[in-house]
């Protein structure tokens, strides 16, 4: 996986898919250092791969904590996936942005990859 410090890569977990920003990569120990810019979550509570965003939640985690993982499990994000995404966290009403509730929200989801995935991570 050829990421680049900019990119946007994306990481699908059951119902729910974390959008990070590359902000490098280290070849060596096959890790990526991400910044989480948003989780979204299907309200459905269906698999991300079984149905489209249609009715879902968006939370900001730009002023979260960046992420250091191992390079296979993120995918490269699809421009058209994530534009009208960014679209919408940039106009998040500052009423929707709590940071508290969404480190909460990227603690949650760390807990369900260390779950899914443990073998990644050793």
């Amino acid at each position: 996986m050829n990421f680049k410090p900019g990119q946007i890569v994306s990481l699908e977990c059951g119902d729910a898919c974390l959008h990070s920003e590359v902000i490098q990569v280290v070849e060596a120990r096959q890790v990526c250092w991400v910044r989480p810019l948003m989780l979204v979550v299907l309200l459905s509570g269906k698999d991300l791969s079984e149905q489209w965003l249609e009715e879902y939640t968006l939370s900001d985690l730009r002023d979260g904590a960046d992420l250091l993982w191992p390079l296979s499990l993120f995918r490269a994000a699809v421009d058209t996936e994530v534009i009208s995404l960014l679209t919408e966290l940039h106009s998040l009403d500052s009423d929707k942005k709590d940071g508290a509730i969404a480190s909460r929200q990227l603690r949650d989801f760390v807990d369900r990859v260390w779950e899914a995935f443990p073998s990644a991570f050793h």
